[in-house]
């Protein structure tokens, strides 16, 4: 009878996910036959679950409407994954570090006591190291209203913050007028949030950094478009005008590339501002480290270097580099 109820409470969470199961997916997930699912199933729907048949070639069974499944229902590799999410969730919105550590511990309060040892099982310290780049957090008031809007698809009303969070008022010189907006796509990169929509003042697609904007909520809905590119990982990785804002670091510099904007947008890191110049040629503002991290990240021509200690760490990195290629057991070239 036990492993009889852990199994129909596995088949549930199953179910639960949302997606459509093929009796041989679920059978292989529990490890019985199909006979034996079907009748795990039969008991659920005897509890009262809801669980609905698919007939035709794409058929299998999902959980209908109408029931509101136990909030905890975790199996071990559920619980597991709580417990790490929750452990390295990262700080992009104010007050989400203590947040996640109420709700692990509200978690632990409630487990059972076989789910709770598989979660205290994994306690972690999460470090930064030199190479990330934190963005500022996201008041959860205002993902909340991107999100809601992004969900019933309404129009959004935004103003364009400045990169310490404030609002410029008309009449300063930063003002920028407030644009009605489409917004169609969150997307989590390099721990920033960033807002796809389609902009209505100036008719084109835009990619947003979440946290400078003040959105105001309508009623008002719109159609959903056809994005401008069909990977939407790319449309956002290669928009070099996104509303980045250099990352603060121990080391700041400026260098002209010759390479064209969407290519250094997509692998520059986190933190990092491109400019468009041209077809060729872009600009990178970049933090890090050390000057010389600046430097080595594109290999590439690079000119106009600012401020001058970025100028010096380039000729002391010639200097190196003009060692090494001249090491007598420096193998051949390949060049």
């Amino acid at each position: 009878m036990a492993n009889t109820s852990h199994r129909a409470l596995r088949l549930l969470s199953l179910l639960g996910s949302g997606r459509r199961w093929s009796l041989r997916e679920l059978a292989a997930r529990l490890g019985v036959s199909e006979r034996t699912v079907r009748r795990d199933i039969e008991t659920l729907r005897a509890l009262d679950y809801p669980i609905v048949t698919l007939h035709g070639p794409d058929g299998g069974y999902r959980l209908g409407a109408g029931r509101t499944l136990p909030p905890l229902l975790f199996d071990h590799d559920q619980a597991l994954a709580v417990a790490v999410a929750l452990q390295t969730a990262p700080s992009t919105m104010f007050g989400l570090g203590d947040d996640a550590a109420r709700a692990l511990v509200t978690l632990h309060q409630v487990m059972p006591p076989a789910l709770r040892a598989t979660m205290e099982s994994l306690r972690l310290t999460r470090l930064q190291n030199y190479w990330e780049f934190p963005a500022p957090p996201i008041d959860p008031a205002t993902l909340t209203a991107v999100g809601t809007a992004v969900r019933h698809r309404h129009i959004l009303v935004t103003e364009t913050l400045r990169p310490d969070g404030t609002r410029a008022v008309p009449g300063d010189p930063d003002h920028l007028p407030a644009h009605r907006i489409e917004p169609h796509h969150l997307v989590v990169w390099a721990a920033r949030w960033y807002l796809v929509a389609y902009d209505l003042t100036d008719n084109e697609w835009r990619v947003s950094r979440v946290d400078r904007l003040h959105p105001r909520p309508t009623t008002q809905c719109f159609a959903t478009r056809a994005l401008p590119h069909p990977d939407l990982a790319h449309f956002v990785m290669s928009t070099h005008d996104r509303g980045d804002t250099p990352a603060v670091r121990q080391c700041t510099g400026t260098a002209r590339l010759n390479l064209p904007a969407h290519i250094v947008a997509r692998w520059a890191p986190g933190g990092s501002v491109v400019e468009h110049l041209d077809t060729e040629y872009c600009r990178l503002t970049l933090g890090a480290w050390s000057w010389a991290g600046i430097l080595a990240t594109f290999d590439t021509e690079i000119t106009e270097l600012h401020p001058l200690e970025l100028v010096h760490a380039c000729r002391r990195l010639t200097r190196r580099w003009a060692a090494v290629a001249d090491t007598e057991n420096l193998g051949p070239s390949h060049e």
